[in-house]
Formats: C-alpha cells, structure tokens, sequence
C-alpha cells in the first residue's frame, strides 16, 4: 500500500516538473493576462467538462465566485451543466451531445472566456461547445491531456503533457488555482 502512495506522489511531482520546465509556464501566464482583461471589461469565465472534469469546473467556478486566497467581490464565473433541468430537456430534446453548446449558446458573449476541461480532448459534447463558442467569437483554451485530442484543432490548449488521467486532472486543478490566483492579484493587490 505504501508502494502505491509514494509512486502517485512521485508521478505527480515529476509531472508537475516537466510543466514547469517547459512552455506551458508562458502560456499559462499568457492566459492569465488574457484572462485579468475579460474580467476587468465585464466578461465571464465559463467552464465545462464530464466526470471528474465536471466536478473540476465546479470547484474552479467556486473559486473564483466565493473567494480564493484573499476576501473579495465575487467574480462572474458559471459551470455548464449545473442545472439538471437543462440537461434532461436539452439531451432529450436534441442529444447529450448538445448540453453544453446550447447552454453555451444562451449564456455566453463574445466578452467572455470559456474554459473546456477534458483529459482525452475527445468528448463531443465538449467539442461541440468550442464549435459554439467559435461562432460567437468567445476566447476558448481547453485544457486537456498530453495529445490535445481531436479539441486541438478547434481551439487553444494547455496540454498537461501525460496520459495518467488522475495526474492530468490534478495539474488541471493547479492551472485553474493559478489562473484564479493571477485574476486575483491583478485585479484586486493594492486596492483595498
């Protein structure tokens, strides 16, 4: 049993040392940045995935509406998917694979980031959503796995580069928190 603890800390602290030795550091700040303005100009964020990349976007949207690390107004941030009856309508009215688009489609504008979380970078419904926010000129960067998936070619990605789907997920969270903690220091540092 300890075998299997130390090796996932040992997988996780070697993954989290590959990213940051590569140009993942840069792009990551480069969204941040990005990120800081939509906030400051009255846009969104917006994420969505399935699973555990669901319960992900759940948490990263409570982050940024509650607080993170200091006591602040709340920031506009929202999860596709949370409203149950929208998905029971929208699956059986049109497909599962539309959920998230045409959610997407009601709640966002071009003044918006939408953050897409999927490990594999093949769930349709997720890529139908970037198709979505595509057409309404809305900021998308998925983050994803190693491969970027098919998602790759249909938007921005921060790939974590593993295949290990709990590694990714956990280095998908430390993006999240870092993203939120750079829109929390540019937007509130100094400013009582």
């Amino acid at each position: 049993m300890k075998n299997i603890i130390q090796s996932s800390f040992k997988e996780s602290i070697k993954l989290k040392s590959k990213i940051l030795n590569s140009s993942l550091i840069d792009q990551i700040q480069q969204v941040g940045l990005e990120l800081v303005k939509i906030l400051e100009n009255e846009g969104k964020v917006i994420f969505a995935g399935n699973g555990g990349s669901f319960s992900d976007s759940q948490h990263l949207t409570a982050e940024f509406i509650s607080r993170f690390l200091i006591d602040r107004r709340a920031l506009p941030a929202i999860t596709l998917g949370t409203n149950s009856s929208n998905i029971s309508a929208i699956a059986n009215d049109y497909n599962y694979e539309n959920v998230f688009s045409r959610e997407l489609d009601a709640l966002g504008s071009s003044k918006d980031m939408f953050i897409p979380i999927t490990t594999s970078g093949n769930s349709k419904n997720i890529i139908k959503a970037v198709k979505t926010a595509n057409q309404k000129s809305i900021r998308t960067i998925a983050l994803t796995g190693e491969s970027g998936g098919a998602i790759k070619e249909f938007c921005e990605c921060i790939k974590v580069p593993s295949t290990n789907v709990p590694r990714i997920q956990e280095c998908h969270i430390l993006i999240g928190h870092i993203l939120c903690q750079i829109a929390e220091d540019a937007i509130f540092k100094n400013k009582g």
